[in-house]
């Protein structure tokens, strides 16, 4: 079919890809930062075109048919009625609306009745919270916001020179806090709670339908957001989670329909396939094996896995809950880390180091429960993240999830799912390909890690972290 391209356009750059449409071999590549310092919760959205052209550049788009966006989520761009930007596009996980996001969930009647309408329960970087704030804090700006645009709505729509038609795509639409992925379909009410007055949304397309074209003849596809691109560049199916080893951590998975959760812990997201996307995030990952760093005066991480690894599985008894920032998974915002079973022998530095280890993996080993007490199917576990790379991760992760593991080596997946939804929707509309079924690319080279002879002791671990917990907060899963 010839080649294709997926950008990414990150919090803090633009990458573009340039892949064979048919296999997705990366051809070349492009790269270049945001024009702005740090990470602000406010950044104006002329930044992702000034850095979008600068990677783009030295003819790197030459013979390239179709473009996919994929971009940060979370980000919402508020438009007067002629088009133009009210304010700076509002980004990130925004502390500031913390306040806002507590007020949006009393003012639907509480957290269930947030997961009954639209899967997830407003959190302060949300677009449905980020408006709540609008209003309050920017009364003018949030009057003056007559249409509202994601980051990848708004780059898709720049690129085919803004036409009168605005789109989105479902996956990106399940983050807003305003779509429903169980029912496909906006709360304009939610909006309106949130922001005072109803304003135009963009219309939500297929995954393989085409946002349009430019008057070049390169055809647009819908974007996504980043996880979703990602999670469509790594080529996950069912059976297939994502554990994802940031300072915090999230699980995802592919499933065939919506979860509603009323506890809040699930967020009911679509995906870039016309597939679910359930997931559920702890507040304590990599910010856990940081904080055994520091206490115990090592360098870095990978000091504190050679270290680990002197140990042995159970870390002598020793179990850290790593609560260090309260939690999401089990929801105890209150709580404090927990070291237990401390007797003379497991007072070790090793001991602690591999405690960290697996204080961290239980933790997503228990949010990878919550969606396989829902139905979800996992058979492969796909490791995000720097910290895959150190062996304690990777010598207990596959006996404490009970699951293959697989580390895929870095890339910039996001951007490999943006050039392949490009090279579906160009198919599509070639009919080449069915709508229904992607194009089949080529998997991501990746170490495989198998439980083997390791599960039941793995396991076992998994007994001595529950039963730690349930002793420090009984029923925290019920």
């Amino acid at each position: 079919m010839g080649i294709v391209a997926g950008l990414d356009s990150s919090p803090e750059f633009t990458r573009i890809v340039v892949c064979d449409a048919d296999t997705g071999a990366v051809l070349k590549q492009g790269y270049a930062p945001h024009p702005v310092e740090g990470r602000p919760s406010d950044v104006d959205p002329q930044a992702w075109l000034l850095s979008l052209g600068e990677a783009a550049g030295g003819g790197l788009l030459e013979g390239v048919q179709a473009i996919g966006v994929s971009a940060q989520q979370n980000a919402v761009v508020p438009l007067d009625a002629q088009g133009n930007t009210v304010r700076p596009a509002l980004v990130g996980g925004d502390k500031r609306a913390q306040v806002a996001a507590a007020d949006l969930v009393d003012a639907l009647g509480g957290r269930e009745a947030w997961a009954q309408a639209v899967g997830c329960v407003p959190q302060a970087a949300q677009p449905v919270t980020k408006l709540r704030w609008l209003n309050k804090t920017e009364p003018d700006a949030a009057l003056r916001t007559a249409v509202l645009l994601q980051a990848h709505d708004w780059l898709v729509w720049q690129l085919l020179g803004r036409p009168v038609r605005r789109t989105t795509d479902r996956g990106g639409a399940s983050g807003t806090g305003y779509w429903s992925a169980a029912t496909g379909s906006y709360r304009s009410d939610l909006v309106e709670l949130a922001l005072g007055h109803q304003v135009m949304l963009p219309e939500v397309i297929g995954p393989a339908e085409a946002a349009g074209t430019t008057p070049e003849g390169l055809l647009i596809s819908a974007g996504t957001g980043e996880t979703m691109a990602a999670a469509f560049g790594l080529g996950i199916g069912l059976g297939d989670a994502v554990v994802s080893l940031g300072a915090s951590g999230s699980v995802m998975a592919v499933h065939r329909e919506a979860l509603v959760d009323n506890t809040g812990m699930i967020t009911s997201l679509a995906d870039a396939t016309g597939m679910h996307l359930p997931v559920v995030t702890t507040l304590n990952a990599v910010r856990t094996l940081r904080g055994a760093v520091e206490m115990l005066g090592l360098s870095d991480l990978e000091s504190l896995s050679d270290l680990a690894m002197k140990s042995t599985p159970g870390s002598h008894g020793l179990v850290l809950l790593p609560y260090l920032e309260g939690e999401r998974t089990p929801n105890l915002p209150h709580t404090a880390g927990t070291l237990s079973g401390l007797r003379r022998e497991s007072m070790k530095p090793e001991h602690l180091a591999r405690a960290a280890f697996e204080g961290m993996l239980c933790g997503l080993a228990d949010a990878l429960d919550v969606l396989r007490g829902r139905g979800v199917e996992v058979r492969r576990v796909f490791l995000l993240g720097a910290a895959a790379e150190l062996s304690a991760v990777q010598a207990a992760a596959p006996a404490l999830f009970g699951a293959q593991v697989v580390v895929p080596q870095p890339a910039d997946y996001a951007a490999i799912g943006a050039a392949r939804q490009a090279a579906w929707a160009l198919g599509a509309s070639q009919g080449t390909l069915d709508p229904r079924t992607p194009p089949m690319w080529q998997g991501p080279a990746a170490q495989i890690l198998e439980p083997g002879e390791e599960l039941a002791v793995g396991q076992a671990v998994r007994q001595q972290f529950v039963a730690v917990r349930e002793q420090m907060y009984p029923g925290a899963f019920r």
